[in-house]
């Protein structure tokens, strides 16, 4: 089994979701932003219990690791994943959320730099991918503070309410310097 508590530089505990989570997870996507970090909408309990199956069943399967940021007090702050894992090209695609609560607080930076590091340590991946909205700022600043750079633009790729948005493209691989300084 792979090492599945992490520890942040900052302090944070990072390990794989549980059913315990489900109420963190419903009350997180109740929030306005976060509906289009999910597949089908989350607003039943039942419905933030079957989100967090999937990632259980995901990192079973090995097709994507999800952890939930968590604080000292237990309080579930966000969450981070590498998914798309493929094994030929050692490659994978990270996405991360937080929680109202915990944004701004360098609580994505910080979960972003660890799963990295892990994933190009214990899972062996060589090209880690991520891709945000250009009208998405803090996402922006997320992937940069972690180390991940620019790399193209992907025109009109995502639409939501009718409307168009270009997204932009970052990577890190392996062989990047680990980024220093705060999140």
């Amino acid at each position: 089994m792979l090492e599945a508590m992490l520890t942040t530089a900052t302090g944070l505990t990072m390990r794989p979701w549980s059913a315990s989570d489900a109420p963190a997870v419903l009350a997180a996507f109740a929030e306005p932003e976060m509906e289009r970090q999910a597949d089908s909408a989350i607003t039943t309990l039942d419905q933030a219990g079957n989100w967090v199956q999937a990632r259980q069943d995901q990192w079973s399967a090995g097709s994507a690791y999800s952890f939930a940021a968590v604080a000292g007090d237990g309080h579930v702050l966000g969450s981070v994943t590498v998914s798309g894992v493929e094994r030929s090209h050692l490659t994978g695609w990270v996405s991360y959320w937080t929680t109202a609560a915990a944004r701004g607080q360098g609580v994505a930076t910080s979960a972003c730099r660890t799963l990295a590091s892990w994933a190009f340590a214990d899972l062996a991946l060589f090209r880690l991918e991520l891709g945000h909205r250009v009208n998405n700022r803090a996402s922006c600043l997320v992937a940069s503070r972690a180390g991940f750079v620019v790399e193209g633009l992907e025109r009109q790729k995502l639409r939501y309410d009718g409307q168009r948005f270009d997204v932009e493209l970052h990577a890190r691989l392996a062989t990047d310097p680990v980024p220093t300084g705060q999140g």
